[in-house]
């Protein structure tokens, strides 16, 4: 490696605590410092920086960053002209995307976009939001929101917000009904052109990316190892779920195998009693970090 060192953007906000968490099982420890912007990371090729996820593509394009995480949507109303490495399905509160939506009051009369021809959105997304009524043929007037959007709706400041959702609670404790979807997004990792067109850069980058999806992988799904009865196995193998297939390997007792699998664990609430059935013991669940 050269002594070039990647600078990478951590997005500063919601997403911080998320980030930081996924980056240390893709083994990398971010290690923040009061009211300092710039945390240490225990990988000497690496730079640390924070940023708001609304700004994070604009340095990335400038060159401020090589790499850094935020969402796609801010890439879209920012019309940042960076590489787009992969997408990193995870946020604040779930491993799901976003919704950007279309709100009013839940006693209003407007149903559609089409009813708001005239009136007043207030949103954190303003340029998209935009070309969004523009596209339909819809005349309105569009103001930026400094935060508590919901509450300028019901307070009668507008007739309508454009605000980001993953569950809809929010929405809904405000008294407020969704009418329309404007758009779907979740993080992505993206890198400066430059710097994606530099080998070592792109080397690291692509490592980043590789460890961070295993990571997140990961968090979907758990181990689990048990002894089987040996003459179980033919009839339990095919339906046992698995990435792949099961690691079987032979136990002192000739009778008894040990078997191994990697599940999603959603569904290990409704297999360990099947294994049961099937004669398992010993069944034992575990953690993963990283899937690759």
């Amino acid at each position: 490696m050269s002594e070039q060192i990647l600078r990478l953007g951590v997005p500063k906000g919601s997403l911080q605590e998320a980030t930081i968490k996924l980056f240390e099982k893709a083994g990398w420890k971010i290690k923040l410092h009061n009211r300092n912007y710039f945390p240490d990371i225990d990988d000497d090729r690496i730079k640390c920086s924070l940023a708001r996820a609304q700004e994070m593509s604009m340095y990335v394009e400038n060159g401020t960053f090589d790499v850094g995480l935020t969402g796609m949507d801010w890439i879209k109303e920012n019309k940042s002209d960076v590489v787009v490495v992969d997408d990193l399905i995870y946020s604040k509160v779930s491993n799901r995307k976003a919704r950007w939506v279309l709100c009013v009051k839940g006693d209003s009369p407007y149903k559609r976009p089409e009813d708001l021809d005239g009136k007043k959105i207030s949103t954190e997304l303003v340029g998209f939001t935009k070309e969004y009524f523009q596209s339909l043929g819809v005349n309105v007037d569009v103001s930026f929101s400094w935060g508590t959007t919901e509450a300028k709706v019901v307070e009668g400041l507008c007739d309508g917000i454009v605000e980001i959702t993953e569950t809809g609670t929010t929405i809904r404790a405000n008294g407020l009904r969704i009418i329309a979807e404007l758009m779907q997004t979740n993080t992505q990792i993206i890198a400066n052109k430059d710097a994606w067109a530099d080998p070592e850069k792109r080397r690291l980058i692509e490592e980043i990316n590789l460890l961070l999806q295993g990571a997140l992988r990961a968090g979907k799904m758990v181990g689990l190892k048990m002894n089987l009865p040996k003459d179980k196995l033919a009839e339990l193998n095919g339906t046992l779920p698995s990435l792949n297939s099961p690691t079987v390997a032979e136990l002192q007792d000739p009778n008894w195998l040990s078997v191994e699998v990697m599940v999603e664990e959603k569904i290990v609430r409704n297999l360990i009693p099947r294994l049961v059935e099937f004669g398992a013991e010993g069944i034992i669940e575990y953690p993963l970090n990283k899937v690759i």
